[in-house]
């Protein structure tokens, strides 16, 4: 190997080859880039030039939850961009003004709701937003009754098991995070952050205990 050339600087495209694939996009490595950038197929090793798609954008309904209010936006998106429910996605609506991320929670494509679908493709997208978010926590006391409370935090706050958390005057201790998935985190240690949070098991530290040990409970 020549140690004069800096092999980290090669790029690789995905495009079709006139030889071996020419319906179907293959890995390319560039050798002269331009407008029609001359590749060598990793497949064949066939060398051509190409012709690069310009991407063209597409603008898109959003409707975006935010505690009990749904706004709806534009943004602009390119074409081929890939929307998948859970994934997080930017809204910037320049007509507004509005920049807010959010977590898609649905999306409209081919008159139906699916889970997955080229930016082209889709109607409308619906989403969570994640900049703030309102957690709700199951928390008890011994043999108490459950009392819920709630939370508003960054969508980027770091919730951890095993650790107290201040929720208004109360002191909580978690012990089980829901996430929005419908699985469950219970390991000491493992950090869930409140934009994923579908709800949070806790204990209520026990006031009068001063710094002892929290009150056992049929948790």
């Amino acid at each position: 190997m020549n140690p004069s050339i800096d092999h980290t600087m090669t790029r690789e495209i995905e495009v079709e080859c006139p030889s071996c694939s020419p319906e179907e996009e293959v890995g390319h490595e560039v050798l002269k880039e331009g407008q029609s950038p001359l590749v060598r197929c990793l497949e064949c090793g066939q060398v051509h030039a190409v012709k690069l798609k310009t991407p063209k954008s597409v603008s898109l309904k959003v409707i975006v939850s935010k505690m009990d209010i749904s706004d709806t936006y534009k943004t602009e998106l390119d074409s081929e961009t890939v929307l998948q429910v859970d994934d997080e996605l930017v809204v910037d609506d320049e007509e507004t003004g509005v920049v807010v991320p959010i977590l898609i929670t649905a999306l409209d494509a081919g008159g139906k709701r699916v889970l997955i679908a080229r930016a082209e493709d889709t109607e409308t997208i619906w989403g969570r937003a994640i900049d703030e978010v309102t957690v709700k926590f199951s928390a008890q006391s011994g043999t108490e009754k459950t009392e819920v409370l709630e939370k508003r935090v960054p969508g980027d706050y770091e919730f951890v098991i095993g650790a107290e958390e201040r929720v208004g005057n109360k002191r909580l201790f978690i012990n089980k995070i829901k996430v929005r998935d419908g699985a469950f985190r219970s390991r000491k240690g493992d950090v869930v952050l409140a934009k994923y949070v579908k709800r949070i098991f806790a204990r209520k530290k026990w006031e009068g205990s001063g710094q002892r040990e929290f009150r056992r409970g049929p948790w």
